[in-house]
């Protein structure tokens, strides 16, 4: 008889991953989860260390989550939302202007209006078509460019693609990409919206923290001043909230932190609280007007997926927003935060360590082959492949960034299970290292 392990080196081809080193091992195949716990088909437990690359928000098989998901499916699955509305679609987008709102300082314009996709790149792609779009119909025609910084990443479809800056993901698709004007700080920003304001449609960041160049954190201020320099030069502001979004950086939006309001922000990942994909990306009524026309004027923002407004996403992002309020997970988040940056200081001694990284419920230490000069280890070492290979024999999961280890637990992680978690990545690194 076949084995799963089998059939998935035969059939399956995974992503982010040397498929010629996959097939070379034998896969972890999970099974079941609870919480923090993900359980694999030989009956070993792991701790979640990543929350399932970012996504998972309260831990694994929430029951009020999991009941939303239930009961939506004695009604229906899926409709259409091309000419067509739905309760939980409607309902979520009502939330998610709230609770924007609530977060975020009132400016003139609010984000109001709530386009839905399927993930973050797709919520980026919308964001930088919908701003493109928007200076169309503004008789401004010439602002085609975006501005879009080093190391970002905004996910692989082809727009966000183009926005990304990190060469080991992008170089690959270089034909296929529009040009951006890169930047790595502010005050080459400056310089191109001075001199060329009148051809940026807008400006792309995410805020706080950049996390697939490894959970770079910005310098305080830089978001705000940004806010503002877009301000000065009538250029728009796109925020990839992605990652941040949710409770990541310790509030519900990273921009709340610097009291910034972008005029576009893209959502995914803990939408759902980690169930099913969904994503949304909020506006503000200008832009959205600026789409209103006779529909003979074309001004209809062409773009859409088949799974638009879903309705068992949208349940299950209703069920999690229920659960921030009921079970009061910001307040607990700090809690978190303060255990996390405590153990993550204990690796600053360690062998190889360099850099550590932490804001909210995200950690991340880094390692060089000579810390001094800040000489990176070379790929063939693969020190961060082995560091988390061997946390996985301890019954942590977490992937790394290079020779970056991330920690990033699920909200629901107990005191107990964190300390596992830190203690286990401690040994790894020094076991590798």
């Amino acid at each position: 008889m076949t084995s799963l392990a089998d059939k998935d080196h035969r059939y399956l081809w995974h992503p982010f991953t040397q498929m010629k080193d996959w097939l070379a091992e034998k896969p972890v195949i999970i099974e079941s989860a609870e919480g923090a716990v993900l359980r694999d088909t030989a009956g070993r437990e792991y701790l979640d260390g990543n929350s399932s690359i970012w996504t998972n928000l309260h831990g694994h098989r929430h029951p009020k989550i999991t009941q939303a998901i239930k009961d939506q499916l004695d009604k229906i699955a899926h409709s259409s939302f091309l000419g067509l509305s739905n309760a939980p679609a409607i309902e979520l987008a009502e939330k998610l202007v709230l609770l924007a709102q609530q977060s975020l300082p009132t400016p003139r314009f609010p984000l109001s209006r709530v386009f839905y996709s399927d993930d973050g790149s797709t919520a980026m792609e919308v964001a930088i078509k919908m701003a493109l779009q928007y200076w169309q119909h503004r008789k401004q025609g010439r602002r085609t460019k975006f501005v879009a910084f080093a190391d970002a990443y905004h996910g692989d479809t082809l727009g966000a693609v183009s926005v990304g800056g990190i060469d080991l993901f992008h170089v690959a698709f270089k034909p296929l990409l529009f040009d951006v004007l890169r930047v790595s700080q502010l005050s080459q920003l400056e310089k191109i919206v001075q001199q060329q304001h009148d051809r940026v449609a807008a400006v792309v960041i995410e805020p706080l923290v950049q996390g697939a160049a490894g959970m770079r954190l910005w310098p305080r201020g830089l978001l705000a001043d940004l806010r503002w320099l877009c301000d000065q030069y009538n250029v728009l502001l796109i925020a990839d909230e992605v990652l941040t979004g949710f409770g990541r950086t310790g509030t519900m939006f990273a921009c709340e932190q610097e009291q910034v309001v972008p005029d576009l922000m893209a959502l995914s990942k803990g939408l759902t609280g980690g169930y099913l994909p969904l994503a949304a990306t909020l506006t503000t009524e200008e832009i959205f007007n600026a789409f209103l026309g006779e529909y003979s004027e074309f001004k209809t923002f062409f773009h859409g997926h088949s799974y638009t407004g879903n309705q068992l996403g949208c349940a299950a992002a209703l069920a999690n927003l229920a659960v921030f309020e009921e079970e009061k997970v910001l307040e607990r988040l700090s809690v978190i935060s303060h255990q996390l940056s405590a153990g993550l200081e204990l690796c600053r001694k360690l062998p190889h360590v360099g850099d550590i990284r932490h804001i909210g419920v995200i950690g991340a230490v880094e390692l060089f082959k000579n810390v001094a000069k800040r000489k990176p280890f070379p790929p063939a070492y693969k020190m961060g492949i082995k560091i988390c290979a061997e946390m996985r024999k301890h019954g942590v999961l977490t992937r790394p960034i290079g020779n970056t280890i991330v920690l990033m637990p699920p909200y629901c992680v107990t005191d107990v299970q964190l300390k596992q978690m830190l203690d286990v990545m401690r040994d790894a690194i020094r076991a590798v290292s």
